[in-house]
């Protein structure tokens, strides 16, 4: 046993520093994680017929995204049996995993699904096959109508969200209230208006009761919107052509928390047996088993920490001998996805020092021994990057950070650079406890090394990004908003130019009514209830019921919401319609969304992630509350995020939620329906939830 773990070390230690070390110095030439496949069509693009005057839009340079028509593509969905690298072995584990598949998949890669690309003005039609098996699953209570929603149940029954997308809730289009079971086809048409932003979005299965199982197996992939579109005196313009795929190369990374589980087998006929787990409590797969994602008890509060898995990049666990690849001075968009069901990731890049560790340091693999491994090997100095659109949506202004905290759900574009030729460390690093899904003081893991080879020295990384910008701008924006769109880069690096939505005024959500939500856990029941309700009080929560609407919104209006958690932290995600931040006020007033906040009213260490939040657009927010720890007396721990919102164009029913998976498949989601003004009603939150006139039709 302790022979192997040397032959482990020995591979990791050659494979991070090159040195050598006898035979285990030939190792095979290092991998790079790649972008995810892109989805091809099945069928030739219909091309839709020019406009009078006007060509079909062309892609940009270095895009694969096709000519502006008709996409045909198929997804199926299957079960998949291939391996997934483990860090704390040195080797690969066998894995039997739920998975999207289709045309254009590395089959040597499957648990990433492949990437959709799409431009404004494109009708996506997604032909989703479910081939998982029909009938009893072990431990799954079945799909049978009528039972209680609130269980996790139904674990082959399937759909699909574009989360993000601002498209229709209804009918075939990104209508999560569908369940397609097993052995069932169905096409999906997704009309994507010729005014959508561009952009990183996301897809994921979405079926009620099973959405943290799926998507905890991987299904779940990159949605990028290419825009061709210039800014013009009297127009936005799509951030796409001032960073264009042919000067500024992409990285798409799809994390993913993949808890994958060897079980012993059951005492029961049709029950899953328990999960294999060392003294340590982490989950252990002995030769010859095979892990799979089969039941809600992987799931839970601590239980991805515990289980001593490793985030993916990629559909890739870190592995020394796959590193990322880049070359020094080249700036990259980074299109970071976080699809993963709970757990919170805090990104940061460290370099790589000089030498090899310091005596003692066992190895990397061991969770116990990962902190002591990247304080010896990771130098302390973080690599700054700038943030240029969050959830998909471009910022009024890039945003330098040495870390991004990204909650369930969330996406961050980036613009990074690397100031020095060699190696670097990604990292997770330890968030604040407060500030994470867990709750819980972990510490950092490392995601990734990129390998960084010789090219231009940078010296400092905001101002370089910045001199290339403007560059940029000055090399392709038209004459008549160049001046204006270089005078905003050397003013702070604003990007006005391009963001997709006019802020939302006072005025204009003025008499339109507000809405209230509370996010709350009821633990005094003997089942726990995860709740959410239409006011600031508990005494007013209830779990999801899928034959009820709880609140009718005014399509063509704009609304203020207030949002808080009374029983630990949510992401809060609302589907179609994306918000606006006004403000997120900490327990003692203070709001610490604006530029320069600082979040201290958790104490030390203090929490980074809502700083300069005030006035970016986003579909998920980390709605934070310090309950139930310890408090003093007189202190809340209640934070209050408002939001606001417009209703725009597409009437229907569809769902919020929160984006804690396994919290959204037990309850704590929400149908919302929006229809004309004058269905509304009284739209103060204390009647929201009544069943307004002429909408009786909307109802389930």
């Amino acid at each position: 046993m302790s022979h192997g773990g040397s032959m482990v070390r020995a591979r990791f230690f050659a494979a991070v520093f090159g040195g050598s070390l006898g035979a285990m110095a030939a190792l095979p030439a290092a991998a790079e994680i790649l972008n995810p496949p892109v989805l091809q069509d099945e069928r030739a693009p219909i091309a839709k017929p020019a406009l009078t005057g006007l060509a079909p839009a062309a892609p940009l340079p270095g895009n694969t995204a096709p000519v502006r028509g008709d996409r045909l593509l198929d997804l199926k969905i299957d079960y998949i049996d291939n391996q997934i690298y483990n860090p704390s072995t040195g080797g690969y584990d066998k894995v039997h995993l739920r998975g999207y598949t289709g045309k254009g998949v590395d089959p040597s890669a499957p648990y990433v699904s492949p990437t959709i690309e799409a431009t404004p003005g494109d009708t996506v039609r997604i032909t989703l096959d479910n081939q998982l098996p029909a009938g009893p699953q072990p431990g799954d209570p079945g799909c049978m109508p009528g039972q209680m929603p609130d269980i996790p149940h139904c674990f082959n029954g399937t759909n699909l969200h574009t989360h993000g997308l601002w498209v229709s809730p209804s009918g075939n289009s990104d209508n999560v209230l569908l369940t397609i079971n097993p052995q069932t086809q169905f096409t999906y048409e997704y009309n994507i208006p010729s005014d959508h932003p561009s952009g990183t979005f996301w897809y994921h299965t979405h079926r009620h009761g099973s959405t943290a199982l799926q998507v905890s197996s991987g299904m779940a992939g990159a949605l990028i919107i290419r825009g061709n579109r210039f800014p013009t005196p009297n127009a936005h313009g799509d951030i796409d052509t001032l960073i264009p795929t042919s000067a500024i190369p992409e990285r798409v990374l799809v994390m993913q928390q993949i808890q994958y589980a060897c079980r012993a087998p059951s005492a029961k006929p049709g029950e899953l047996g328990p999960i294999k787990q060392d003294i340590n409590g982490r989950y252990l797969c002995d030769p010859g088993d095979v892990g799979g994602i089969e039941g809600y008890d992987q799931f839970g509060p601590g239980t991805w920490p515990a289980s001593g898995r490793y985030t993916s990049l990629n559909g890739k666990v870190f592995n020394p001998n796959e590193p990322l690849k880049a070359t020094q001075g080249q700036v990259e968009r980074w299109r970071m996805i976080h699809a993963g069901v709970r757990d919170t990731i805090s990104l940061q890049f460290f370099k790589v020092l000089d030498g090899k560790p310091k005596a003692g340091v066992k190895t990397l693999v061991n969770p116990d021994t990962t902190a002591a491994f990247i304080k010896d090997t990771c130098s302390t100095t973080p690599v700054p990057y700038s943030l240029i659109a969050a959830d998909g949506l471009t910022m009024a202004a890039a945003q330098p950070t040495k870390l991004a905290t990204f909650q369930p759900g969330y996406r961050y574009d980036a613009l990074v650079v690397f100031p020095e030729a060699g190696r670097y460390c990604v990292i997770d690093s330890s968030a604040p406890k407060a500030g994470t899904v867990s709750g819980l003081d972990v510490g950092p893991q490392l995601l990734a090394l990129v390998d960084v080879a010789p090219g231009t020295p940078v010296d400092n990384v905001e101002a370089y990004i910045n001199r290339k910008l403007i560059a940029l701008a000055e090399a392709n924006m038209p004459a008549d908003v160049k001046p204006t769109v270089v005078a905003d880069l050397q003013a702070g690096m604003k990007l006005t130019s391009f963001t997709p939505h006019p802020d939302i005024t006072d005025d204009e959500v003025k008499g339109n009514g507000t809405q209230e939500l509370t996010f709350f856990i009821d633990t005094t029941t003997p089942n726990t209830k995860f709740e959410v309700a239409n006011t600031l009080n508990t005494a007013d929560a209830k779990p999801y019921d899928p034959t009820r609407i709880d609140r009718y919104l005014p399509l063509g209006k704009a609304q203020e919401w207030t949002l808080q958690s009374h029983f630990v932290s949510h992401p809060f995600h609302i589907h179609v319609n994306p918000f606006q931040i006004v403000s997120i006020t900490d327990p003692n007033g203070k709001d610490v969304s604006a530029p320069g906040a600082i979040d201290d009213a958790g104490g030390a260490p203090y929490d980074p992630q809502y700083q300069g939040l005030k006035g970016v657009w986003k579909d998920t927010l980390w709605i934070k509350s310090l309950i139930p720890q310890s408090l003093p007396a007189g202190f809340s721990g209640i934070y209050t995020v408002k939001i606001r919102t417009r209703y725009e164009r597409y009437i229907g029913e569809y769902v919020l939620h929160c984006h804690i998976l396994d919290h959204e498949d037990q309850g704590m989601m929400q149908n919302v329906a929006v229809v004309l003004p004058d269905q509304v009603g009284d739209t103060t939150p204390q009647t929201a939830m009544q069943m307004p006139m002429g909408a009786q039709d909307g109802q389930k």
